[in-house]
């Protein structure tokens, strides 16, 4: 049982009030956050509007999208309770012949580990210059990552999130006859008594779901998404159901029992460097504990929970706002419960933007936030001096060498210097485009445009030299960041969860006169 002498309920309860009340206010969404040990609720705080139109305020029952935190309900399905024979160290393809090499000698266990290098397929389709709100369903997006093979890096070699391993694993159970749903409803929603569905899209019914928001310039708007979900974030549901799950996986016996044991066992890289992320369970320490979690993140969804399996305490949030910064909430709330500070943050690293010399990578540093190809992590002050993130899926260890940064991200080591400008705009003016999907993009001036008619989106063009040019540019709630890496007459474009896709230059030049 819990030991109640080690932690601080009160404080945990006064700091998870404080994080609530700076939803309320007006007119705003918002979210809610529990406390409990492995029998009881131990607090909740609730703030903000489950729905802006009725006026609904959040509570603990509202139903969301849990997001990414479905990574380890479905790995806990399929390897422990689907009776599918799927083994960690199967490749993919022995289930799925028509991946190409070298995704189809991914193991299951890197796919699931964010260590295989797979592509991310909502990255890849927006780098295409498919929107966020377009549809797609389950077979298109298998024959798409079908048609290549290519990986973002070697697999084993670094550590890098991707939800492709997820659908790719859950696209293997489809084929031998099992679904999720039914797993889920079998093994969890029911002997638990709580409502999870995994809706295979944004569209379909979900009964009582809170909307999604984000905030545009001009106010608050319904989110959507046209991506089919996919298991690696499909499933909805309460904060008080989740709890629940929680709690068994705490107590080590019903549904949960044996879960987190299997799922937190320590993974490594190829060269047997531990990593901090099991299967869809991510490792973090505060102070001298040990925890456990998870993060999601849809569209104007923002989920998380850390879990203390030693005190079996956990903590747990949900919202239905984009801007919620759920991990760094969680954070402080674990922080009271347990009376131990999080380590300092840190602004060691000098503001910039930084290139590195042998890849097309990039690292931009603002005030203590360092964003890698365009994922950012806040720094915290390491015990050896270096600036950290405490990520377990992009972890970060860098400091100041001379002018330029040095250190690792995702496990691999990396090398950045100050950035120096070079004008080759005049170089790769008109269009680039993409044989095998047929998309294609114009740089006009300093603009990259990509899309047709009315969907013509601009992006801003910055250099980093050495035939490298960063590109912003919105993607609906979402500003989207990618390099733009030129070889010749072929470009690369690089971004955190996708690096496999190569643009030619169009020679192309069709001119047209009127006749006499």
């Amino acid at each position: 049982m819990t030991s109640t002498a080690s932690v601080n309920w009160q404080a945990a309860r006064s700091a998870a009030a404080k994080i609530a009340d700076r939803w309320n206010q007006p007119g705003e969404p918002g979210g809610a956050i529990t406390l409990f040990d492995v029998a009881t609720l131990q607090g909740e705080a609730c703030g903000g509007l489950a729905n802006l139109t009725t006026k609904e305020p959040f509570a603990i029952d509202s139903v969301v999208r849990y997001a990414s935190v479905t990574k380890h309900i479905f790995a806990a399905l399929a390897l422990l309770r689907s009776d599918a024979g799927i083994s960690t160290d199967d490749t993919l393809g022995q289930y799925l012949p028509q991946l190409k090499a070298p995704m189809s000698q991914v193991t299951v266990g890197q796919a699931l580990d964010m260590t295989g290098g797979l592509p991310d397929v909502r990255e890849t389709l927006s780098l295409l210059g498919v929107s966020v709100y377009n549809v797609t369903d389950a077979a298109t997006l298998i024959d798409f990552l079908a048609t290549d093979g290519s990986l973002n890096f070697p697999a084993g070699t670094e550590i890098s999130y991707s939800n492709t391993g997820y659908r790719l694993v859950e696209t293997i159970l489809k084929q031998k006859g099992i679904l999720f749903e039914d797993l889920l409803q079998r093994h969890i929603a029911q002997p638990l008594d709580i409502a999870f569905h995994a809706p295979e899209t944004w569209f379909d019914i979900v009964p009582n779901l809170t909307p999604g928001y984000w905030k545009s310039a001009d106010g608050w708007k319904t989110s959507s998404a046209g991506l089919h979900l996919s298991a690696s974030g499909s499933l909805t549901g309460s904060l008080r159901s989740l709890s629940s799950w929680l709690q068994s996986l705490l107590k080590d016996s019903g549904p949960g029992a044996g879960v987190l044991k299997h799922l937190s066992q320590p993974r490594a890289l190829n060269d047997g460097t531990p990593t901090a992320y099991g299967l869809g369970i991510t490792h973090s320490q505060i102070g001298r504990h040990q925890l456990l979690g998870h993060g999601g993140s849809h569209a104007g969804y923002k989920t998380y929970f850390l879990l203390h399996p030693e005190h079996k305490i956990g903590v747990a949030l949900v919202s239905n706002r984009e801007d919620t910064a759920s991990y760094t909430a969680l954070l402080e709330v674990m922080s009271a419960l347990l009376d131990t500070p999080l380590p300092a943050r840190s602004t060691a690293l000098v503001n910039g933007l930084y290139a590195s010399q042998a890849e097309p990578y990039w690292l931009n540093v603002t005030d203590g936030v360092a964003s890698y190809l365009g994922a950012a992590e806040n720094l915290y002050q390491g015990e050896d001096g270096s600036a950290v993130s405490l990520s377990a899926h992009l972890p970060m260890r860098l400091q100041m060498k001379g002018s330029a940064i040095e250190g690792e991200i995702g496990l691999a080591k990396r090398y950045f210097t100050p950035i120096e400008p070079n004008d080759c705009l005049h170089l790769i003016q008109g269009r680039w485009f993409h044989p095998e999907s047929k998309a294609a993009f114009d740089i006009e001036g300093d603009k990259l445009m990509m899309g047709v008619g009315p969907l013509r989106a601009s992006g801003t063009l910055t250099s980093v030299g050495q035939g490298r040019l960063l590109v912003s540019m919105p993607d609906g709630p979402w500003e989207k960041s990618f390099c733009l890496y030129f070889q010749g007459y072929n470009v690369q474009l690089i971004s955190n969860r996708s690096r496999v896709l190569t643009f030619r230059r169009d020679e192309c030049r069709i001119s047209w006169e009127p006749t006499a």
